[in-house]
């Protein structure tokens, strides 16, 4: 029981997430992770239900939940299917987030409703070939043509981006400014000059595609820059900052369900004449998977709590995606540790959370990255 009290809706959100994920995605959840089948059908199911644009403002057609109640439908689907749970994320944290934040007041009634009600998708494209952790260093390029900016350039492990209709893009407009040189836009994937290239094989979230885009003079209105030239890196900052919450509480989903996979394993499973559950290294296995767990999950909803406050909170963030992240990849490394050799066969769920808990620690900022952010918070904090 956590010491934070959900009230009536939260809990609502929350009971609604449960059942959803167990009727609609679990049962196809290892299918999908197969076939790297993108789940579009759920994804729509999702956006009936107000999940895809949460904590959109009703007046711009979303939900108008609070940043916990996103939180908890985020960590609730990512029980039954982190590549569920990472589109998702990414439609609420990375795209619609930062146009109700920084859009002004067309953008938001052009693009928020049909992102909210789930009828399009976006993605968020930040990384490159040679600029992952170092966004300054972007070779995209945004050049100011009349009433235009002429996009060209190449990303990279942009999530959903073959599906997308709708893409935040970060382009240089000044190299000579680095991190003030950088500007946003918001584009229709639509737009004439778009490619989107390979889609990369990975080791988990495979029901998600991650795709390479190229831009190839692609003409984007000047009205669709967030914000105003050169506010680029701040946008971004600021956005990953409430995105690694997103990834925190899918880390807590994928770490939660390993778990308990495992106690009804282990209740399950019988050696030398008794069930495993009863061998005390066993015991304390599960004693530190749930601890590590119930940290994690205080981490994260506190993290949200800050966000939604207006408290200052990057510290905070980063301190839960940081733990939770890697608590996921502890857990499921322990899960797969107790199913024994059945944990390394496809036959049980705990071999897919382990791979997909692994991506927690890279994307929206590797641990590391959460290390240097609470770092440098935590020095300027003590004098």
């Amino acid at each position: 029981m956590s010491i934070i009290n959900l009230t009536e809706e939260q809990t609502m959100v929350r009971k609604i997430a449960h059942e959803f994920s167990d009727k609609e995605i679990k049962p196809v959840a290892s299918e999908n992770d197969k076939k790297h089948k993108f789940p579009k059908d759920i994804i729509d199911k999702l956006g009936e239900l107000g999940f895809m644009g949460m904590v959109v403002p009703e007046e711009y057609g979303g939900s108008g939940f609070d940043y916990l109640s996103y939180i908890i439908a985020v960590e609730e689907i990512s029980q039954a299917c982190a590549s569920t749970g990472a589109i998702m994320s990414v439609n609420n944290s990375l795209v619609c987030d930062p146009i109700k934040t920084f859009g002004d007041e067309g953008q938001k009634k052009t693009y928020l409703p049909a992102l909210a009600s789930g009828e399009n998708l976006g993605c968020f494209m930040l990384s490159e070939p040679e600029a992952g952790s170092d966004p300054a260093s972007m070779n995209t390029t945004a050049v100011k043509r009349g009433k235009n900016y002429v996009l060209n350039g190449a990303k990279c492990w942009i999530t959903n981006g073959a599906e997308a209709d709708v893409a935040i893009v970060f382009a240089s407009t000044d190299s000579t400014k680095r991190n003030k040189g950088v500007s946003a836009y918001i584009v229709d994937m639509r737009t004439t000059g778009i490619i989107v290239g390979k889609l990369e094989d990975k080791l988990g979230i495979k029901a998600t595609s991650t795709a390479q885009i190229y831009f190839e003079d692609c003409s984007v209105p000047a009205s669709n820059m967030l914000g105003e030239e050169g506010d680029g890196f701040k946008i971004a900052m600021h956005t990953l900052d409430g995105g690694r919450i997103g990834i925190a509480a899918q880390a807590v989903g994928i770490a939660q369900s390993a778990l308990e996979e495992s106690v009804r394993y282990a209740k399950e499973r019988k050696a030398f004449g008794r069930s495993i559950s009863n061998f005390q290294g066993l015991q304390f296995m599960i004693a530190d998977m749930a601890t590590k767990i119930e940290a994690s999950r205080l981490l994260t909803w506190q993290a949200a709590i800050m966000k939604e406050r207006g408290s200052k909170y990057s510290k905070n963030s980063a301190m839960a995606k940081l733990y939770a992240s890697e608590t996921a990849m502890w857990v499921t490394t322990k899960a797969i540790q107790i199913h024994g050799g059945y944990g390394y066969t496809t036959d049980y769920p705990v071999e897919r959370y382990f791979r997909d808990a692994k991506i927690t620690e890279i994307y929206e900022g590797t641990s590391e990255i959460q290390r240097n952010v609470i770092a440098r918070e935590t020095l300027k904090e003590i004098q």
